[in-house]
């Protein structure tokens, strides 16, 4: 039986990612995505809990009865490259877009089903260009297809702490009239220490959800003021713990 899954799930894992490139033929790399695909979607999520399987990966969500129903912003802390990865996987029914870096979608596979799920790009180098993007995570906010995954820090933190927020971002929800949902991860950072050998788990807490019409009303620097402090103070109490 042991020899019969090391020579199955190997075989299942090569198939697999034969399949996931046949798909990303059909992909144009160079267009941007305004209809979400059920379809590359799937792809994406079944890729991702096979990952976390195989990683022996296991997240834990607190606070997910705070989210209301359509479209949300989804802004939060940022320690690892897995972070969109756990929070599109928790949070799938939302079908999350990422605003995420260009070099994201070239990479092999998942570059191109990333596309095809309303991710976009965003040059942090040119704000004029930064600001289309924000434009565009707008729309498809409003055509209420999917939600929109923004790490207000740009990058992620290598220490730990949260970096300076780019308060641009939270234009997004006030272009589209949406929530902002602001969630935490801690963990994440973990995970190349800890794969293969040990199990790594990933706490994901939904802290806090703004609605539409504070959203509105208040400045994009009194927001951001708001979800630093928020992240600030959930930081501590898990540190302290």
């Amino acid at each position: 039986m042991l020899l019969y899954l090391l020579l199955v799930i190997p075989a299942f894992i090569v198939l697999w990612f034969l399949f996931l490139f046949l798909c990303g033929l059909f992909v144009n790399p160079n267009r941007e995505y305004t209809q979400h695909s059920r379809f590359y979607r799937f792809l994406l999520d079944a890729s991702t809990a096979m990952g976390f399987l195989l990683l022996r990966i296991r997240v834990h969500v607190s606070g997910e009865e705070k989210l209301p129903p359509g479209p949300l912003l989804f802004v939060g802390n940022h320690r690892s490259n897995y972070d969109p990865l756990v929070t599109w996987y928790a949070f799938r029914s939302r079908n999350i877009a990422f605003v995420s870096k260009p070099s994201n979608f070239r990479i092999p596979f998942f570059g191109p089903i990333i596309r095809k799920c309303c991710f976009l790009p965003i040059d942090r180098s040119n704000p004029r260009n930064a600001i289309v993007t924000i434009q565009k995570a707008a729309a498809l906010l409003q055509q209420g297809q999917v939600s929109v995954g923004v790490y207000p820090e740009g990058t992620r933190s290598k220490t730990g702490t949260l970096l300076p927020f780019h308060n641009g971002v939270f234009k997004i929800a006030k272009r589209a009239q949406v929530p902002i949902a602001v969630i935490c991860v801690r963990g994440t950072e973990q995970i190349c220490k800890r794969t293969p050998w040990r199990r790594t788990d990933i706490w994901l807490d939904v802290l806090e959800v703004f609605p539409a019409h504070s959203v509105q009303r208040d400045k994009t620097d009194v927001i951001g003021a708001h979800v630093n402090c928020l992240l600030q103070e959930n930081m501590r109490k898990k540190v302290s713990l």
